[in-house]
């Protein structure tokens, strides 16, 4: 990923990964202006000609492990998270309507009065036609997360890189809110997140992104403007990737 000051994009397609986490507002789960916000720095993006879809999380309104903790059936915990993901889905799809910005929820699981099915070709239509493609319900399997769901959409529709939204600014090598020591890495090969333990995305993810060669560039979502930077070359984050590519970016390097 280098410096693109040409104002060309680096990349033609992209998925971007959000958390529900980013939706919730400090009285609210799904936080109006918040949402409005981060559609506006879609939209960006989208109006540059980049192919972006989405792919969301459910955790400002449902966290299925402190159900499980209380006996709930772990499969009914994650079909009820799928549901929450759904949620935020149509209400990404609605802030970007708003600014007319096209937008398409596809779920994996079927409720048809409310989004469309998830068919691949119907999805790289949308893609092609300009329309932000927003997926819901993760895989629609339980024991599946939505960072793995975001890894096998991204493989599926051939995105040439997964933007990994967070609140933090990259890959730290400890959590830098608890060891003021911690560093921060700008390039990683995917063998040593994996060998370090370092909370990106699940193994399962992570592994399927290394099999399909698909880089993730960690960055902090709160800074406007971000996702353009990334997807314009800028380097800013964390960038996941091959050795190969890591070396055509430059070694590996903590700052």
């Amino acid at each position: 990923m280098a410096s693109n000051p040409g104002g060309v994009a680096a990349y033609d397609r992209i998925l971007l990964k959000i958390s529900g986490e980013a939706f919730a507002g400090s009285e609210s789960s799904v936080d109006a202006v918040t949402t409005a916000w981060m559609a506006e720095q879609i939209a960006e993006v989208a109006r540059a000609g980049v192919s972006v879809a989405v792919v969301v999380g459910g955790g400002n309104i449902w966290r299925g492990k402190a159900h499980e903790a209380g006996g709930m059936d772990r499969a009914t915990a994650d079909y009820m998270g799928m549901l929450a993901t759904v949620i935020n889905a149509l209400a990404l799809q609605d802030a970007l309507e708003r600014i007319d910005v096209a937008s398409r929820v596809q779920t994996a699981i079927q409720m048809q009065q409310i989004a469309e099915p998830y068919i691949r070709r119907r999805a790289m239509r949308h893609l092609e036609k300009g329309r932000v493609v927003i997926f819901g319900a993760g895989t629609g399997n339980p024991y599946f997360t939505t960072d793995t769901t975001a890894a096998l959409r991204a493989v599926e529709i051939g995105a040439q890189a997964i933007l990994k939204a967070t609140k933090v600014d990259g890959i730290y090598s400890a959590d830098p809110k608890k060891d003021p020591s911690a560093t921060r890495f700008t390039k990683l090969e995917y063998l040593e997140v994996l060998k370090r333990g370092l909370e990106v995305m699940d193994n399962t993810a992570l592994t399927l992104c290394m099999d399909n060669d698909v880089p993730i560039i960690v960055f902090d979502m709160n800074v406007a403007g971000n996702i353009r930077r990334v997807v314009f070359g800028e380097e800013i984050g964390t960038l996941v990737s091959t050795p190969a590519r890591i070396r055509a970016a430059g070694e590996t390097v903590a700052r």
